[in-house]
This record gives structure tokens, sequence and C-alpha cells, in this order.
């Protein structure tokens, strides 16, 4: 059986972790987990550290000192996993908007022989739950943005919920992705698909967070958006060894 990791990083999310890693957990498929906190005040961490004695062997922890951005947490979890065994790595939310159910999809995906698969929104038409209209038509048209700026045909850029598999994680030059926000979730996938890495969207229905307080700002908007000006032009290439 293949190893699969995933990542969840966590901000004041006291009220969704124990649940969503309760519900990582039944899945069928060994799934484990690594939480990657940012200084949360409100305990997500100290609880993390409770639920280790109950899953010791499939429940990990990393700390940081304050908000260091989306992207790095990601980096920094992609580099850990790479330094272990695992053969699927995934990319999740804490707050439900992901559901773990469809955690097993991707994973199919990948084994029917995409090398990266994302839990995509706007593959199908519009599968959002319980966002306000301008929220859904401004993260609707950010991938249209991305797909015609960029030439690449991804539905849904910005989906933070991933299936990759270990050898496009060993392929990117991680050190060399620049964006932290969520535009980090655009230049990964472009990345991997100017390196010839196979994407399969699999359509998945995103709902919005019950619990806690989202992390979403202007300011990661704009770093978007002339962050994928700034991709057009931009030569990707392998890692180095």
């Amino acid at each position: 059986m293949e190893s699969k990791l995933v990542i969840i990083p966590t901000y004041n999310e006291i009220e969704n972790i124990e649940k969503i890693l309760r519900a990582v957990f039944k899945m069928v498929g060994e799934y484990s987990v690594l939480v990657i906190d940012d200084g949360s005040p409100d305990g997500t961490a100290a609880k993390v550290k409770e639920l280790q004695h109950e899953f010791p062997d499939r429940l990990f922890l990393l700390e940081r000192e304050g908000k260091l951005g989306l992207g790095t947490a990601y980096i920094t979890g992609f580099k850990w996993a790479l330094e272990r065994d695992y053969d699927c790595i995934f990319e999740m939310d804490a707050d439900f908007s992901h559901d773990p159910a469809d955690l097993p999809r991707l994973y199919q995906a990948c084994r029917d022989g995409a090398d990266f698969a994302v839990g995509s929104r706007y593959c199908n038409g519009v599968s959002v739950v319980n966002w306000p209209m301008t929220r859904i038509l401004m993260s609707y048209f950010a991938s249209v943005y991305v797909r015609k700026m960029l030439h690449k045909k991804i539905y849904d850029s910005t989906a933070g919920f991933v299936c990759y598999k270990r050898k496009v994680l060993e392929t990117i030059d991680l050190d060399k992705i620049q964006m932290k926000g969520y535009g980090f979730q655009i230049e990964m996938k472009y990345t991997a698909v100017c390196l010839g890495f196979k994407l399969a969207e699999v359509p998945v229905i995103f709902v919005n967070r019950k619990e806690g307080t989202s992390k979403m700002s202007g300011g990661i908007f704009g770093e978007a958006f002339w962050g994928v000006i700034k991709l057009r032009f931009r030569k990707i290439r392998p890692k180095q060894d």
C-alpha cells in the first residue's frame, strides 16, 4: 500500500481541528496527517499534541512562530514529507471546506494515471455551497483570468485540495516558488504542468466554513493578480540535483 500524508496548515482552528483529524483518520487507506500551526493563540497546537497520544504513528505537528503564509507552510510540509517515504502528499484545509471523504477520489485519480489531482470547484460547472455570490464570482473569474493569462487548461487554479505524487514535488524546485498566499496554489499547479506532469481535476463540492474565521484578505488577491503576470514570463525548469 502506498503511504499517504495529508498536510493541514492551521491558524486559530480550535473549533475544527479535532473534528477534521478524526474525519481523516476514519477514512479507509491509512492516511497520516501533518499539521503545520503558525502560532495559533487559541490552543490549536495544544489540541493536536493531545491527540498525538491517541494517534502516535499517524499524527505529526510542526509549530512555527507567527503567521508566515500558506505557501511557506506547504513548502515546509512538502520538504518534511520528501525527507520521509510518503508516496502521495495531499493539501487540505482544516475547516471542512474540503470533505475528507473526497481524499480517496483524489488518490484514485493519481492511481489512474494523473501525476497530481485537484479537487475542483469549476471543472463541472460551479460547485460551491454557502459562499456569498460576490466571492463565488471573484473566485471563478480569478481562475478564468489565470487560464487565459497562462494558457493552461486548469479550471480551478486556486484550489487548495490537491494530491501530488512524490515525483512531482521532487522535480519542482520548491525553493523557487515565490507566492505565499493563495497565489501559491496557482504557481504550484502551473509549475507542475509546465514540467510535463499530468493533471486531473476531480469535481468536488466546496462548502464554506461553518466555524472559525476565514483567512482571506485583499493582499492575497493582489499578490495572485500580479504574480500571475510574472509567471507568464518566467522560465520553469526542474530542480537540479
